[in-house]
């Protein structure tokens, strides 16, 4: 059994046969979590795990959504919405019986507004990352963190929180593309790190030496605090790199873990999901 840690099941890429996609990963043994990026997506990522057994969900604002701008995504483009955080609304999310976390929000410096004041949207990035951090320590619940070129910032905030007694059920930091250096501080921190398709293929841009610094932080890990995720419809590893990514394919990412790490694959499959298990609290 695997849990697809971080999905988007109930986004528009699926929108046609989201049914036939959780079917699928049931059938291949795969329970998942569905996360939410900004009101509506969180609602609906909900009701979506409401109607389905293995089927958990998260409530947050991503910070692209902040502000209106194009996401280039290949697997699924989309415009992003101005939207500012509701804490009243996203706190009666978080109460739903299947909402097993807060996020994904955090900050991302690598895609800003080309006409925005570079320091106005870190600061609102910051204030609303905030505000998602401080729901998730009195809902006591766990917090997916979204980061892209701010880990030491994102570490910094995290930390101060950490340090005040706040964060009991800390968090993962999904998606990670980064270097060992940069995933050490969460470890620090008490986070798990979460690898999805991207070790299994050279990222756009990325080069191999990117892609072997991400492979050496997959590496240096603990298998303990690891999480395999697929971050669908987006980023589908190899063998199925240039299609819509769906939960049913987190087997591949766990198959490169083992890989690298030198280690079977049902000893990632066992302690991933032990991982999930106990992080989420799922039941």
């Amino acid at each position: 059994m695997f849990i697809d840690t971080h999905s988007h099941v109930h986004f528009k890429a699926f929108q046609h046969d989201m049914e036939d996609v959780i079917r699928r990963a049931i059938a291949a043994d795969v329970s998942m979590i569905t996360v939410g990026t900004q009101s509506t997506t969180s609602k609906n990522g909900v009701e979506v795990a409401a109607k389905h057994e293995r089927v958990w969900a998260a409530v947050g604002l991503h910070p692209n959504h902040l502000f209106r701008m194009p996401i280039d995504e290949a697997e699924s483009p989309f415009i992003s919405r101005a939207e500012d955080f509701d804490r009243g609304y996203y706190e009666n999310l978080a109460r739903q019986p299947k909402v097993v976390a807060i996020g994904e929000c955090g900050l991302d410096w690598y895609r800003i507004p080309a006409d925005a004041n570079h320091e106005e949207v870190k600061a609102k990035q910051e204030q609303v990352f905030r505000s998602h951090l401080d729901l998730a320590t009195e809902a006591n619940l766990p917090v997916i963190v979204h980061c892209r070129d701010a880990h030491i910032r994102s570490a910094e905030i995290l930390g101060e929180y950490v340090k005040a007694g706040k964060l009991a059920r800390r968090g993962v930091i999904h998606c990670f593309t980064a270097t060992w250096k940069e995933a050490a501080p969460y470890m620090d921190l008490g986070f798990n790190i979460s690898f999805t398709g991207v070790i299994t293929f050279e990222a756009k841009g990325g080069g191999r030496e990117r892609q072997l610094a991400l492979l050496d932080a997959a590496t240096k890990t603990p298998l303990e605090r690891l999480m395999v995720e697929t971050d669908s419809p987006y980023l589908a590893p190899v063998p199925h790199r240039g299609e819509r990514n769906e939960p049913a394919y987190v087997r591949f990412v766990a198959e490169k873990v083992a890989e690298i790490k030198g280690v079977s694959f049902s000893e990632v499959e066992k302690q991933t999901t032990e991982n999930a298990v106990r992080l989420f609290g799922l039941q």
